[in-house]
């Protein structure tokens, strides 16, 4: 059937008197997605307004919402909320908390429901932290530095000396970074620290929208003091 069958269709029986029955015939159409008119994948600056349009045909009239495909809720209008319903999902002053995966879904009661999937990135310069500004270490011990970035494009991360040398991995130092996402974890670790170690070092990210940096001191603390158990003698008479 297509949709120009839909309407009204009689059986007309040619007998004395002469009988008949209408009946009418709905051809419904499962949904599909209309692409030219239907959002792509976008990237956008952070603060910027976002519109992702859905444009949905079938019959009867589609039903069309939007969601994360994580599950995750959106924030939308001020409140957190898993469902938008509507072709149009509007974010005002969009944030890195928007970055994700979204499912345009339409449906109207004929299987199959059908989806889209749109990409919204949203750019914005790093960001750092750092948990622990001041750290500790004796002489010989081995010790770890750690800093926290956020960064999309992402961040060309590494960690330089006081005195603006970039530090890179081999036997005194091993430098580790690990990324989820938009946020990045970097480490780095000072085997058998000597006392040309104590001082300053910064961690950098950088790219294409901005740099950042942080500082973390490194101080001599005194090391442990070691006790010595001596077993009591004992004598035989």
């Amino acid at each position: 059937y297509k949709k120009a069958d839909r309407g009204w269709y009689m059986c007309q029986v040619n007998t004395d008197p002469m009988r008949s029955r209408q009946g009418y015939l709905q051809v419904v159409v499962p949904p599909s997605i209309v692409d030219k008119e239907t959002s792509t994948d976008m990237v956008v600056r952070e603060s910027a307004n976002v519109t992702l349009t859905c444009k949905a045909q079938g019959y009867p009239e589609p039903y069309v919402m939007w969601r994360r495909e994580d599950g995750d809720d959106i924030n939308y209008n001020g409140e957190n909320v898993n469902v938008v319903d509507g072709e149009v999902l509007h974010i005002t002053k969009v944030s890195r908390l928007h970055m994700g995966a979204y499912l345009c879904i339409a449906s109207n009661g004929v299987p199959p429901s059908i989806s889209k999937r749109v990409m919204l990135r949203v750019q914005f310069p790093p960001m750092l932290s750092i948990p622990n500004q001041l750290e500790g270490a004796y002489i010989g011990q081995d010790v770890a530095l750690e800093c926290h970035t956020e960064a999309y494009p992402t961040s060309i991360n590494y960690w330089t000396t006081e005195k603006g040398d970039m530090i890179v991995s081999g036997e005194k130092y091993e430098a580790v970074s690990m990324d989820n996402g938009y946020n990045k974890y970097m480490m780095l670790k000072i085997r058998s620290v000597s006392r040309s170690d104590f001082g300053s070092y910064q961690c950098v990210a950088k790219n294409s929208l901005g740099e950042t940096d942080g500082l973390i001191k490194l101080d001599e603390i005194p090391a442990p003091s070691t006790t010595t158990t001596i077993a009591p003698s004992t004598t035989t008479a």
